[in-house]
């Protein structure tokens, strides 16, 4: 990625966002990983060294640390945004309470707060609608889920195969146990997409954006794709369709929180 910002782009055009938690593979070791300072230190400067950058526009903490005080962890970071290495602090698979907590540490000690939540969210898995979103919206963090086509499922017919929905592991673990719940929202994402003419991914996207939600993750292998997922920004479902995309929804096993 690196190589191709330098020879391909103008980096203040280009937002950078990385995570960091697990290290990059390559090192083992305690100060390798995790959310202590010295970790954080390594992995971000390793990144920026990988990256051919000396700042990241928006950094991520992966998940929370166990093992390390959050109040250490907040610290850390906050010393990133003042070295200008970092611009913005993102946090991803933690349940509210926790993201609460670190938010009021930093504020409480006048450090960088969090500006974003990446949290597991989509028409199939919508527990965070019960504590997590809310709190986002009312603390002015925005909301970039990952996941937003529930690993394809919202994409294809029920009983379609793929490669991704025979070999990926961790979307099996997040969806297989509620296969029979989901399968009538996943036909009714079909039909608001046939009625409208447009793709099941522009009906699944623009429902997430009626939602509130500032900006998921998608990912492309084609080109297509792409320029069809943009094709959401262009569509507003109905009251009706809302309602009948949101109704048959049951609560769900928390998953994607460690």
């Amino acid at each position: 990625m690196g190589r191709a910002i330098r020879d391909f782009a103008d980096r203040e055009e280009v937002i950078i966002a990385t995570k960091l938690f697990f290290g990059d593979g390559q090192h083992e070791g305690r100060n390798t990983k995790g959310l202590s300072r010295k970790a954080i230190f390594n992995q971000v400067n390793a990144s920026l060294e990988r990256l051919g950058t000396d700042y990241i526009d928006l950094l991520y903490i992966h998940r929370w640390d166990y093992n390390t005080p959050i109040e250490e962890t907040m610290s850390a970071l906050n010393d990133l945004v003042r070295a200008g290495k970092v611009h913005y602090l993102g946090a991803s698979a933690m349940y509210a309470w926790q993201f609460q907590k670190a938010q009021n540490i930093a504020e409480k000690n006048g450090w960088t707060k969090f500006s974003v939540m990446q949290n597991h969210y989509n028409m199939l898995y919508r527990e965070d609608e019960r504590e997590m979103i809310p709190y986002c919206q009312d603390s002015g963090v925005a909301l970039v889920p990952y996941s937003p086509l529930a690993a394809g499922r919202l994409v294809r017919d029920w009983d379609a195969d793929t490669a991704r929905s025979k070999t990926d592991q961790t979307a099996m673990s997040k969806y297989d146990k509620t296969q029979e719940q989901d399968k009538e929202i996943v036909n009714r994402v079909a039909q608001v997409a046939e009625a409208r003419g447009c793709s099941r991914a522009q009906v699944a996207l623009a429902w997430l954006w009626q939602k509130g939600i500032h900006s998921p993750i998608v990912g492309v292998t084609k080109e297509k794709y792409l320029d069809d997922f943009m094709g959401a920004f262009k569509l507003v479902l109905t009251a009706e369709e809302m309602k009948l995309l949101d109704e048959k929804y049951l609560p769900h096993q928390i998953v994607g929180v460690l």
